[in-house]
């Protein structure tokens, strides 16, 4: 056993030493994308008829949009943390000359997220109309702070 917890550790650090590390605020600020783009998929296919209708996974996936969106932002957003500072990143460094709009920005995709999560358990038809304000809160931000890959 002990022998197998020291090769799993050796290995981690392996793994971890690899890949160039980022800041602690840039990995979780991404992470918190991660969790919107999987949430935004599953309501998203449920509209486009490419996911079957489950009121039970739509309630799910717009409960944790809002929890996302609730995640206070001033800690993933230090400066020195965009695309031409470190790699790893496509944050422009216009946010951090415009983050009173940028986190605007994120309070309008609560505001969203919120309105989702109140149809989206109503049924499929309800969420088509619901996902057009959600992609367009996060398009207003997309546009003007991030860059295309």
């Amino acid at each position: 056993m002990k022998k197998t917890l020291a090769t799993v550790a050796v290995l981690a650090t392996l793994a971890t030493g690899a890949v160039a590390e980022l800041p602690q605020a840039v990995k979780a600020r991404q992470g918190q994308f991660n969790l919107m783009a999987l949430n935004l998929g599953i309501l998203g296919g449920m509209a486009k008829g490419q996911i079957d209708y489950s009121a039970e996974a739509a309630q799910a996936a717009a409960d944790n949009l809002v929890a996302v969106s609730s995640i206070h932002q001033a800690a993933l957003w230090p400066e020195g943390t965009d695309n031409m500072s470190i790699d790893g990143t496509r944050a422009q460094p216009v946010i951090w000359e415009n983050i009173d709009d940028v986190m605007a920005k994120w309070g309008a995709f609560g505001e969203a997220a919120l309105a989702m999560q109140a149809a989206a358990g109503t049924g499929k038809d309800a969420i088509g109309p619901n996902m057009g304000k959600l992609g367009g809160s996060c398009k207003g931000c997309h546009d003007t702070y991030r860059a295309p890959q």
